[in-house]
């Protein structure tokens, strides 16, 4: 098994990720750091990340964050912000799959099994995430439609949304929206093109996971009906 699927499978991080810590020399092999990604792992090599070593994991385990405002996703911070880490006690390794901005509150999911966050996270995978927001004014027909199939987001990359719903709630507008390919700060990014003001925003389904009655700052872990669902999107 190369290095890089080996971490990721251990819960270190996502594939992409464990490419990053393995080519920062952050990992090491019999005592000696490897910065080869694909190095194949023998049968009695010792891998260590952070001093400690590195067990293959077979359970997979997947955790629903009800995240609040303030907090980064990330599992470390050199800026010693709050991050998400904060909020999960937990002793197996975990990390997030995909992200939510600072400001964005809601429905984050975590896992220990890097190809399960792989295929979640990955735009190619269209996994529908349903987000609920407040703006200054609701959209008219010709902007739905707009948005649903295109809006240019700047960076030379296009953003789209279904918006499924909208109503007036004490001079605000509450639109729920639905998401498929998760651009960086894509929702925001939209709004902002289509001249709204944007209030909150917040996810409350990731596929078949819904945020429920979840309280902010709180976490459960996934049941298995819930796993295999996931995995077999």
């Amino acid at each position: 098994m190369r290095l890089s699927k080996y971490l990721s499978k251990s819960g270190v991080a996502s594939r992409r990720e464990a490419e990053k810590l393995i080519q920062s020399a952050l990992i090491t092999i019999n005592g000696n750091v490897e910065l080869n990604p694909h190095y194949k792992l023998k049968k009695n090599d010792i891998v260590k990340y952070d001093s400690k070593v590195v067990k293959n994991n077979q359970e997979s385990i997947v955790i629903m964050l009800n995240k609040p405002a303030g907090y980064i996703t990330s599992m470390k911070d050199p800026m010693n912000r709050k991050i998400v880490s904060d909020l999960i006690d937990l002793k197996e390794r975990v990390f997030p799959i995909g992200r939510l901005d600072k400001d964005t509150t809601g429905l984050l999911l975590f896992t220990n099994q890097g190809d399960l966050a792989l295929k979640l996270s990955h735009p190619r995978f269209n996994i529908p995430k349903i987000y609920t927001s407040s703006i200054d004014r609701p959209f008219v027909n010709w902007e739905k439609k707009k948005i649903n199939k295109k809006v240019y987001i700047g960076q030379k990359e296009w953003g789209r949304a279904e918006v499924l719903d909208q109503k007036k709630i004490k001079g605000k507008v509450i639109v729920k929206l639905k998401l498929e390919q998760g651009k960086k700060r894509e929702i925001r990014r939209i709004m902002y093109r289509m001249k709204r003001s944007l209030y909150f925003l917040k996810r409350i389904e990731f596929g078949p996971c819904k945020l429920g009655k979840l309280k902010e700052g709180q976490w459960r872990f996934l049941q298995k009906d819930e796993i295999l669902e996931l995995n077999n999107l």
